[in-house]
């Protein structure tokens, strides 16, 4: 949440015009990039490893169905194994040695992967003074920072980053 928070600073300050602040600290392109790395990394561990095992013939053999049905078999494998979950349609036979594998590897992307730029963004979060609230500043215990965030929250689910949420429920 936290990282959509800051997203959504910075969306608040490119609207207002000025450099978005959240906690009384200034967020700059080097912090929203973290950020944005971070979020974008579900999304290189799903859809990477969902090309990767439909590319070559090892990822295809595990495949019960064929079509989009088996395509669907493998992107539920590796969302639900980047999400932490781990499950997998009963179609696909994931206990080979290159599944084993790259699951794993999506299980470690999902779990460790996006924290190192959001550590990076806490490291260089806790270096900065905090700063005077502006006339420009969008104070983060208002409705309209609330529906703000919602709205971004919202919008960025439907891209592939919440892939996983939707897939494990």
């Amino acid at each position: 949440m936290l990282a959509f928070a800051i997203v959504t600073m910075f969306v608040a300050g490119l609207m207002v015009g000025r450099t978005p602040e959240y906690l009384g600290k200034k967020l700059e392109a080097r912090e929203v990039k973290m950020t944005m790395l971070s979020l974008l990394s579900y999304s290189l561990s799903i859809l990477g490893y969902t090309a990767l095992a439909a590319a070559i013939p090892q990822g295809v053999a595990g495949i019960a169905n064929g079509g989009p049905h088996g395509f669907s078999e493998i992107l539920y494998a590796f969302a639900s194994a980047t999400g932490n979950n781990g499950s997998s349609f009963a179609g696909l036979s994931t206990n080979t040695l290159f599944y084993n594998v790259v699951l794993a590897a999506a299980m470690a992307m999902g779990r460790f992967i996006y924290v190192i730029p959001l550590l990076a963004v806490a490291g260089s979060l806790a270096q900065k003074t905090r700063v005077e609230p502006s006339a420009g500043s969008v104070p983060t215990h208002s409705p309209q920072f609330v529906g703000l965030l919602a709205g971004v929250v919202l919008i960025m689910g439907i891209s592939p980053i919440s892939l996983r949420c939707r897939l494990d429920l």
